[in-house]
């Protein structure tokens, strides 16, 4: 098994924990479309206490990659509610399930298609 399809199947499991019944086919494009950024342990989690970390997720990810021109506030009440779902006490929150749940919540599944 290659280390990228160990890493899906990881984070598959880790998923199941939190939401059951996910689109893995969805958690696999995602996990592949953030390349090597999944194998350093520092870019693997998103810190929901890093005012600048959650930043890089609303610009970088939210803006940009999935195209929302939604407001900074509703974009940064989605990343708290992601925040809270993954777990406050949670320190593991993967990038890959974190961007999963938005991209569900603001239904942009087609980014991945």
């Amino acid at each position: 098994m290659s280390k990228l399809q160990e890493k899906i199947e990881f984070y598959k499991e880790k998923m199941k924990e939190i939401e059951p019944n996910f689109d893995a086919e969805l958690l696999e494009k995602i996990t592949r479309g953030l390349g090597p950024s999944i194998y350093n342990k520092d870019s693997e989690i998103v810190s929901c206490t890093q005012p600048n970390e959650l930043e890089r997720v609303r610009n970088n990810f939210l803006k940009m990659k999935l195209g929302l021109d939604k407001s900074d506030e509703e974009l940064d009440q989605a990343i708290q509610e992601v925040c809270k779902k993954m777990g406050e006490s949670n320190k593991n929150k993967y990038r890959a399930l974190f961007y999963y749940f938005l991209v569900k919540k603001f239904g942009k599944e087609s980014v991945y298609a």
